[in-house]
C-alpha cells in the first residue's frame, strides 16, 4: 500500500493524542492551572492535529462531513464520531483542570472510554480489510492501542507504566512483522482467485498499458534491505530506548521529553511499514506484488 504521508500523520499524532488524553481523563495525572493548560493542551493539539491531518489525503476534503453519515456501516464514520464525543466530553475535565478545580471522576473516565474506542475505530478501518493479510489480524487493533498507551503514559509522566508498555510494544511489534511476512501466503489467494480463472493462470501482457489509481495506492514496492533497516529502527526507538530511558534515567523532564521523542521517531517508522509493507490482493491482477520485487 502506498505508505501516504497525510495518513501517517493521522495515525500516529492522533493515536498518541487521545492516549495522552485517556490518561489524563482516568486522573492518571492531575496537573492544574498552567501544567494543566500545557499538557492538556499537548493531548488536544496531537489528537485534532492528526485528525486534521487525515483529511489532506481526501480527494474532496469539502465532503469530509459526509463521512459522519455512515457509522452504521463503516468504521472510518464511527471513529469521526467517537473522536468528536471524545473531544467534547472531555472538555469540561480539562477547562475544570485549567482553572483549578476537578470534576468528579466519572466525567474523566466516560471520555478516556471514549478516546480509546476512537483509537479502536481508527485500527479498524484497516483491520477489517480482508484483502490485505497482514492487516486483517488481531494485532493490528493491539499495535495501535499499545502505541497509543505507551505514548500516553510517557507524556503523562507515567515512567513505570510507560517502560512496560514500550517493552510490550517492541515484542509486540516483532511478532507482527514476523507474522505478517508470511500473511499473503497464508491467505491462498493467487492470479487465479484475482483473476476468476481455474487452472494455471500466468500474465501474457498487462491489464493496461500506463499506471492507474489502483497501482498507485495500492501497490508499493519496498526492499527487503530497507524493510530490515526501518524494522529496526522501529523496535529501537519506539520501544527499547524509551524504556531504559525510563528505567534507567533519573525523570527529568528534559529527559523524559527526549524519550517521548525517540518513541515518536520509532513510532513513524513502524507505521511507515505497517502501510509500505501491506499487499493488496489486487496486486496479483497486476502481476506486481510487493514481495516478489523486494527479494532482489
Amino acid at each position: 500500500m502506498h505508505p501516504a504521508p497525510s495518513v501517517i500523520l493521522f495515525t500516529v499524532l492522533s493515536g498518541m493524542g487521545f492516549g495522552l488524553l485517556a490518561f489524563l481523563g482516568l486522573g492518571a495525572a492531575q496537573p492544574l492551572g498552567l501544567a494543566a493548560f500545557l499538557l492538556w493542551g499537548l493531548g488536544y493539539a496531537l489528537a485534532v492535529g492528526g485528525l486534521l491531518a487525515s483529511t489532506f489525503h481526501l480527494g474532496n476534503p469539502q465532503r469530509a462531513l459526509r463521512a459522519f453519515t455512515q457509522w452504521r456501516t463503516s468504521w472510518l464514520s464511527r471513529e469521526g464520531w467517537t473522536s468528536v464525543l471524545t473531544l467534547l466530553l472531555l472538555a469540561p475535565v480539562a477547562l475544570a483542570a485549567i482553572f483549578g478545580g476537578l470534576l468528579p471522576p466519572m466525567f474523566g473516565a466516560t471520555g478516556a472510554a471514549m478516546a480509546l474506542l476512537t483509537v479502536y475505530c481508527t485500527s479498524m478501518i484497516y483491520a477489517q480489510l480482508r484483502t490485505v493479510p497482514r492487516w486483517n489480524h488481531w494485532t493490528t487493533p493491539a499495535l495501535f492501542m499499545c502505541f497509543a498507551l505507551t505514548g500516553g503514559a510517557m507524556l503523562s509522566g507515567h515512567n513505570g507504566a510507560g517502560a512496560i508498555l514500550a517493552l510490550l510494544l517492541g515484542g509486540l511489534l516483532v511478532f507482527a512483522f514476523r507474522r505478517g511476512d508470511g500473511a499473503f501466503a497464508d491467505a491462498g489467494s493467487t492470479i487465479g482467485t484475482a483473476t476468476g480463472l481455474a487452472g494455471q493462470v500466468r500474465q501474457v501482457a498487462p491489464p493496461h498499458t500506463s499506471e492507474n489509481y489502483l497501482m498507485k495506492e495500492m501497490i508499493y514496492r519496498v526492499g527487503r534491505k530497507h524493510s530490515r533497516r526501518l524494522r529496526i529502527i522501529a523496535v529501537l526507538f519506539a520501544s527499547l530506548l524509551p524504556a531504559a530511558i525510563q528505567l534507567f534515567v533519573p525523570p527529568l523532564p528534559v529527559v523524559m521529553g527526549f524519550a517521548a521523542l525517540l518513541h515518536l521517531i520509532g513510532a513513524f517508522a513502524a507505521r511507515w511499514l505497517f502501510f509500505a509493507e501491506a499487499e493488496h490482493v489486487v496486486g496479483l491482477y497486476y502481476d506486481a506484488r510487493p514481495a516478489a520485487a523486494s527479494i532482489s
